[in-house]
């Protein structure tokens, strides 16, 4: 492990300092004191040892589960956010196919609106050819009344002038004086 290959690296770089110390001259932390050497070397050994089996381990096992949680979390919100795009586009499908649908519907009323305008227009188009025909055919019938009744008074005239004449002797004075009458009494039954 680990802590194996670093204590020996420690217990030579440990060995040697004195040896370095010595050589400038001036005295170092180790000079001559080897007693002192061996129990800071025992003693860091020991806190390596212990932080290597108690310490280390733990907090690289925790180091570990946090790295575990971290990739889970951003794997996790990966996938929330595919799901996501996935129902956005879903989303934007329906509501487009609702639009189109819309569309076409109100086409289709529109449609169905021009189709009922055109039916009442010729409805009413036939109707006012019917009240048409229909006045002709009164006015005709009224113009027919009017001249059978015209003609009834008129030949009921002539049968009054015929008989005024025949009462009498007609002269040209008379003549025209009877067709004045008869001309004035058929505009005052007409009117």
């Amino acid at each position: 492990m680990k802590s194996s290959r670093i204590l020996p690296g420690a217990l030579g770089a440990l060995a040697a300092a004195p040896a370095l110390a010595s050589e400038g001259g001036q005295p170092g932390v180790f000079a001559g004191d080897f007693g002192n050497v061996l129990w800071t070397l025992v003693i860091f050994g020991l806190v390596v040892f212990v932080l290597g089996r108690f310490a280390w381990r733990p907090i690289l096992h925790g180091l570990q589960q946090r790295e575990q949680f971290i990739r889970g979390s951003l794997e996790q919100a990966r996938k929330d956010r595919e799901e996501a795009e996935a129902r956005l586009r879903e989303y934007t499908e329906k509501l487009t196919a609702a639009r189109a649908e819309a569309t076409a519907i109100v086409e289709e009323s529109r449609r169905d609106a021009d189709a009922v305008r055109h039916r009442i227009e010729e409805d009413a188009n036939a109707e006012a050819g019917r009240i048409v025909e229909r006045a002709r055919r009164e006015i005709e019938l009224a113009t027919e009344a009017a001249k059978k009744e015209l003609y009834q008074v008129s030949a009921k005239l002539a049968v009054e002038i015929a008989g005024r004449l025949l009462e009498r002797e007609v002269k040209s004075a008379d003549h025209e004086r009877l067709i004045r009458d008869s001309l004035d009494e058929i505009e005052r039954r007409t009117s």
